[in-house]
């Protein structure tokens, strides 16, 4: 390991030590804070932050679409690609105080392969068993980074349960994927896989007198039905309503399971809308935000999470802004790939 020195995040007044080695997040991460980001590698700006003091920091690759020249040369970072080389200070841009102090030190672990089920064309039902240690915690919403055997790459990937012994994901594949080539030519029951986590800041914000409002496509059902699993499990009755895209009926799944949950969530409905719309289908047609346009006048007062791939999510913010909903409360996660895959 390198030298470690003192990084100060204002305005909450935290401080840790960070080793050259590591980015700020990951360290952050291992020392229990929940910084705001998504994808880790450069991509998503959620981890943007402004450098108030110190200059010696130097930057992992990135995405200038995530952090512009003009705005680096201003004094923005990206804490997922950033090293410090100095004591420095950081204002966070986008935060939450009470969960940053809330957060769980990721852990490595080891996990059995106990289900790889077909749930639709292109998504896929992994069920791991953790073997070492038998559990991790880790807050609805939150996803772990999933080591490709045989190599360093990891990939990212949301829990779809609530369970801290067996790890449920659903996993989109993508064609010549890493992960996804592995996942569905040569992974199988009994094999073990190596994880770390959890990651994420995608959790449920202790809101009771807030509606909600769920909007997600492709693999973005992972990270929302374990909200709503764990909304059903707690006894949560805020009034929610899952807004969810696919392109036709056999894109679908999970679909009698969330139904299912307005027995236990009072005032839930569930709508999923398809792009092509099919014979015999009786439900919304369109794109998601088209129908949530369509179904919402006032969202004023509601809570807003949105996950799946990045133009839904794109085109969902700015929409649920114009209905009402304040922007510090519209949460997302966007499922950016790297080399093809989540």
């Amino acid at each position: 390991m390198g030298e470690k020195h003192r990084v100060r995040f204002e305005p909450v007044g935290i401080e840790i030590e960070v080793d050259e080695e590591q980015t700020v997040l990951r360290s952050a991460s291992e020392q229990g804070l929940m910084l705001m980001h998504g994808c880790k590698e450069g991509q998503c700006a959620a981890c943007k932050s402004f450098v108030l003091d110190g200059d010696d920091i130097e930057l992992d690759r990135y995405s200038t679409f995530a952090l512009p020249d003009y705005e680096k040369e201003e004094g923005f970072t990206l804490l997922c690609r950033a090293h410090v080389y100095e004591d420095v200070t950081i204002e966070l841009l986008n935060f939450d105080e009470e969960m940053i102090r809330s957060g769980l030190p990721i852990q490595n672990a080891v996990a059995e392969v106990v289900a790889i089920d077909h749930v639709t064309h292109d998504l896929r039902h992994l069920v791991l068993e953790l073997i070492e240690p038998r559990e991790l915690t880790f807050f609805p919403g939150q996803y772990v980074d999933i080591k490709v055997p045989g190599t360093e790459i990891t990939r990212s990937f949301s829990m779809a349960g609530t369970s801290y012994k067996k790890l449920e994901f659903v996993i989109k594949v993508y064609p010549d994927g890493i992960f996804s080539s592995y996942l569905d030519g040569t992974l199988k029951v009994g094999d073990r896989l190596e994880l770390t986590g959890p990651f994420g800041v995608f959790t449920l914000r202790d809101a009771p007198d807030r509606d909600l409002i769920f909007v997600g496509g492709g693999a973005g059902l992972a990270p929302i039905l374990s909200l709503l699993r764990s909304m059903a499990e707690r006894g949560i009755e805020r009034k929610a309503v899952f807004y969810y895209g696919a392109r036709t009926a056999k894109d679908l799944c999970f679909v009698a399971e969330i139904e299912a949950l307005r027995g236990k969530l009072p005032g839930f409905r569930f709508v999923p809308a398809l792009s092509e719309e099919p014979e015999g289908w009786a439900g919304e047609v369109g794109l998601i935000t088209d129908v949530l346009k369509t179904n919402e006048v006032d969202l004023s007062r509601a809570h807003a999470y949105l996950c799946g791939p990045p133009p839904m999510v794109e085109a969902a913010m700015p929409l649920l802004a114009q209905l009402g909903t304040p922007e510090k409360h519209i949460y997302y996660d966007k499922f950016t790939t790297t080399g093809g895959e989540d």
